[in-house]
Parts: structure tokens; C-alpha cells; sequence
């Protein structure tokens, strides 16, 4: 039986919208309240039953290596103190039954390439694909959703929501015919096509669980614009050769890859926060007059 046990973080880029905040620190590490953007995910996926991570990286990435690394001067100094509570936070970063793995992308040559480079760590497993820019909440939590469907059909499934028709030329934008609730076999996908030839209100977000064939569909690419080898194009050339499904999933998507949603993100979780959520709300309460005035 295939079943996914890895997954992919694409790592590399260099998140030039959120300078200078990210000139030596990733952007995967932008914390939102307490936690950085690459620990959601990677919590995602151990939610998912998935043990093997493996961190695409590129220059000045250390950070990430380093937080999922065991900190002995960290540790050392809470175990001394008796502060048993954050001891355990720590340690829980990374639980005893996963692994982390890290591979260098070269150069930053999109996001088919930055997958490629995980070929060999992957091998001939089904494994995930997950972009730490997207942030998705769920009741349950979204990967988890994306590989029960994959356990259903052993296909290639790949997250999407719906989308305003004006907004399709940031996203690649799926065409296909429903096959049942919230599932749709796919035909074709368009990477970020204008509105009035999108073949759909479904964009594809940062969520991907993927046959290891796509690896030979990748190589047979040619880079388009800015040299770069997109995923999309691969997987339409999937497609192709065996069935590709589309998962409407559950759950609320924060585009972390902008100012303003990594900003809604903040706000959120912090309401939800068991330390700070009923503070946290009276301020923004008190704020409303403030808001109400300058308006």
C-alpha cells in the first residue's frame, strides 16, 4: 500500500517582499505570535502521519536547520531552572519520531526545480509538497485532508479554493469536471493565466501531494520566463499520462507571502491563542473607537 511519509519544503526563496526583515533571517522563520511560519507547516504535515521532512534550502537558511536542531545551551539552561513547561516546548519542536533532511536548490530556478532537488532523498515514495507561505487552518488540518483523498484514489491531488476571476494571474488555475463533493479530475491547469481565459474559479494553493513520476515530467521541461521550471507545467504533462485530481479542501488559507496576510494571520491565531486571546481581544476592542473616529 503507498503511503506518504514525506514531505517537501521548498525553502529557498529569497523574500524579497518582506525586507529588510528577511535580509538574514528566512522568511519561513517570521514568527506568527509565538511560532515561526516553517513550524505550522511542518506540524501540518506530522498531523498528516508524515514523518520525513526535507528542507529545500538555499543561502543564508541556516536558521531553519538550526530550529529544528537540539539547542544544549537552550535546553540546558530551562532544565536548570526548573522551567519544565518551556523545556518541553522546546523539545517538541521536532518529536523523537520525525526526521529532518536538508538539500541545497543552487539557484533559485522556481518551484519545479526547488521539488527536483528532492528526487533523490524522495525516491520512488508518494510525498508531499508544502509552501510555508500559504498558512491553512482547518478544523482539520488541510494536508491531513489532501492525503486522505490521495489513500482513497492513489492519485496525484492538489489543494485549491475558490478564487475572484481578477485574481487568477497569481495562480495556477485548474479546468476538469467534479467527480464527487470537492474532488475534481483534473483536464488541464494554466499557470497564472489572465481572467477572461481562466478555465476556472479554482486556483491551486501551496498544498500538493505527488506520485514520484512527476520528478521525470519535471526534467523534460523547458524553463520558461526568468529560466525558471514551474510546477504547473509539470503537472499538466501528468496529466497526461495518468490521473491528476484537484481537492477543494476545508479550512482558511493566510497568503503569508504578503505584508497583509501575514498581518491577517498574526491577528487571527493571536485570537485563538489559549495565552493571550482574551486580551488580545479587548485591545482590538479598544481600538474600534479609534478606528471608527479616523474613519
Amino acid at each position: 500500500m503507498l503511503k506518504v511519509t514525506k514531505a517537501v519544503f521548498p525553502v529557498a526563496g529569497l523574500g524579497t517582499r518582506f525586507l529588510p526583515a528577511t535580509k538574514a533571517s528566512p522568511k519561513e522563520m517570521l514568527p506568527i505570535v509565538d511560532k515561526p511560519l516553517i513550524q505550522y507547516a511542518v506540524e501540518e504535515a506530522i498531523e498528516a502521519g508524515i514523518t520525513e521532512m526535507i528542507f529545500v534550502t538555499g543561502r543564508s537558511k541556516r536558521a531553519i536547520e538550526d530550529h529544528f536542531d537540539k539547542s544544549y545551551e537552550i535546553e540546558a539552561e530551562l532544565e536548570a531552572r526548573g522551567k519544565q513547561k518551556l523545556l518541553d516546548l522546546v523539545r517538541s519542536i521536532k518529536p523523537s519520531h520525525v526526521d529532518c533532511f536538508y538539500v541545497r536548490q543552487p539557484e533559485a530556478l522556481g518551484l519545479g526545480h526547488a521539488v527536483l532537488c528532492a528526487e533523490k532523498l524522495v525516491a520512488d515514495s508518494p510525498f508531499a509538497v508544502i509552501l510555508a507561505d500559504d498558512l491553512l487552518h482547518g478544523q482539520q488540518p488541510v494536508m491531513k485532508q489532501l492525503v486522505e483523498v490521495f489513500n482513497h484514489y492513489h492519485s496525484s491531488v492538489v489543494g485549491v479554493e475558490a478564487i475572484a476571476r481578477e485574481d487568477s494571474r497569481s495562480y495556477g488555475v485548474v479546468e476538469g469536471r467534479e467527480w464527487e463533493e470537492d474532488v475534481i479530475k483534473l483536464s488541464g491547469i494554466v499557470e497564472k493565466p489572465a481572467p477572461e481565459v481562466a478555465p476556472s474559479n479554482l486556483g491551486v494553493v501551496g498544498r500538493y501531494v505527488l506520485m514520484p513520476s512527476i520528478f521525470d515530467h519535471i526534467k523534460k521541461l523547458k524553463p520558461g520566463a526568468g529560466g525558471e521550471l514551474q510546477l504547473t507545467d509539470a503537472l499538466q504533462s501528468l496529466l497526461t499520462e495518468e490521473q491528476v485530481l484537484a481537492y477543494r479542501y476545508y479550512g482558511t488559507r493566510f497568503d503569508c507571502g504578503s505584508k497583509l496576510g501575514y498581518l491577517k494571520a498574526t491577528v487571527e491565531l493571536a485570537l485563538r491563542h489559549p495565552e493571550v486571546s482574551k486580551e488580545f481581544e479587548a485591545y482590538l476592542r479598544g481600538c474600534l473607537p479609534v478606528f471608527a473616529s479616523a474613519a
